[in-house]
């Protein structure tokens, strides 16, 4: 299937109110001007600074409790299942298959019946759907972990050697060269060990290994060689921006940050000359979200604004709120950029919550939140 031609974010201009807040800067501005943005044929484009004028209900953070969960779209769910549980050791959880009106609204996509999955490892879970119909896009073959449609989960593993051998075991497609272990120039990430690959359809997977000065103490366990999911990484245009965004305006702490660079890291990424300001950000429960800002080389492709969940490349971050409303309005008066059209109370619990809607971060994945 061909991949339609990508075009610049248009998305962002319609919500840069938000983006320039509580002294955060612009991803175009704070590179020091408006700057070419890469499309899929090589081609630049520009975006402009646009005028803001923000909120003031913007101005106060929406408190997300917890990351329960991420999830990702994909082609053909009992092969997606059979990779996940024999490969990495998840186990199912849960399985439906829905349609409706109800559902439309959420995904934003019309005609839509979808089966969705979860599936969990230690005490996360990950959700796979399949579009039934309609169905979208393949993930590009060239995607590189600089482009801005880059999304991993970090998988926590007990030993490096073993999780490798037993993915070289099922044949899987590498994008590392090999594990690589951070050395002591990194001191923020000295000697972590990890490893990128993908799974059938391309989506982006890392494991990882922490050293025991580093990580969530329950990473040190032996008791299995998949442990769990310790983060999801985005790939972002600026920081700042993104701080603006998951911090300022959604209530995530930063946990911490790193300045990342190197012969292991270009081999991590598979980026050539690769360096990576790398933010770290928590709720008060579940998982990490963590921020790919590429110094070097500069930011790759954007994430087309033509996007819809169907596509292959679409992931998204399910957040927990109080009050779905509340957030909802608020996002609304900041200008975020809604995927669902409005917030939509589902008639059961298939999805395990009531309420929920998804948006799109500044630069373009996709945030779910939801009330239990």
């Amino acid at each position: 299937m061909k991949f339609f031609k990508y075009t610049t974010l248009a998305l962002l201009t319609a919500s840069a109110s938000l983006w320039l807040q509580s002294g955060a800067i612009n991803a175009i501005a704070s590179r020091g001007q408006a700057a070419p943005v890469m499309t899929l044929q090589g081609r630049s484009a520009t975006i402009a600074s646009p005028n803001l004028q923000i909120a003031q209900a913007a101005l106060q953070s929406i408190q997300v409790q917890a990351v329960p969960t991420v999830g990702m779209t994909v082609s053909d769910m009992e092969q997606s299942i059979r990779f996940y549980t024999e490969v990495l050791s998840f186990q199912k959880i849960s399985d439906v298959e829905v349609h409706g009106r109800d559902y439309e609204r959420l995904q934003g996509v019309f005609g839509v019946r979808l089966r969705r999955v979860e599936l969990q490892l230690g005490d996360e879970v990950i959700e796979l759907t399949q579009y039934l119909t309609p169905q979208g896009r393949p993930i590009p073959g060239d995607s590189r972990s600089n482009d801005l449609w880059f999304q991993h989960i970090a998988i926590v593993v007990s030993d490096m050697d073993a999780a490798y051998a037993r993915l070289r075991q099922f044949n899987v497609q590498h994008v590392s060269t090999g594990p690589q272990t951070l050395p002591d120039s990194i001191p923020a990430a000295a000697g972590i060990s990890a490893f990128y690959f993908q799974d059938p359809d391309g989506h982006n997977l890392e494991i990882i290994a922490y050293p025991e000065d580093k990580g969530d103490p329950r990473w040190q366990s032996n008791e299995s060689l998949f442990l769990g999911i310790d983060h999801t990484a985005i790939g972002v245009a600026d920081t700042a921006t993104s701080l603006a965004f998951y911090q300022d305006l959604l209530g995530l702490e930063v946990a911490g940050e790193s300045m990342n660079f190197g012969t292991e890291q270009e081999h991590l990424n598979n980026v050539f000359g690769a360096r990576l300001r790398i933010s770290g950000l928590r709720a008060e429960g579940g998982i990490a979200v963590e921020f790919l800002d590429y110094l070097s080389p500069a930011t790759g492709r954007p994430y087309p604004a033509d996007s819809t969940p169907i596509d292959l490349w679409h992931w998204d971050i399910t957040m927990t709120v109080a009050d779905a409303e509340a957030a909802a309005q608020r996002l609304q008066q900041a200008g975020v950029p809604f995927i669902s059209s409005g917030v939509v109370e589902l008639p059961n619990n298939d999805f395990g919550f009531r309420k929920g809607f998804l948006v799109r971060d500044p630069d373009g994945h996709a945030v779910r939140i939801i009330e239990r």
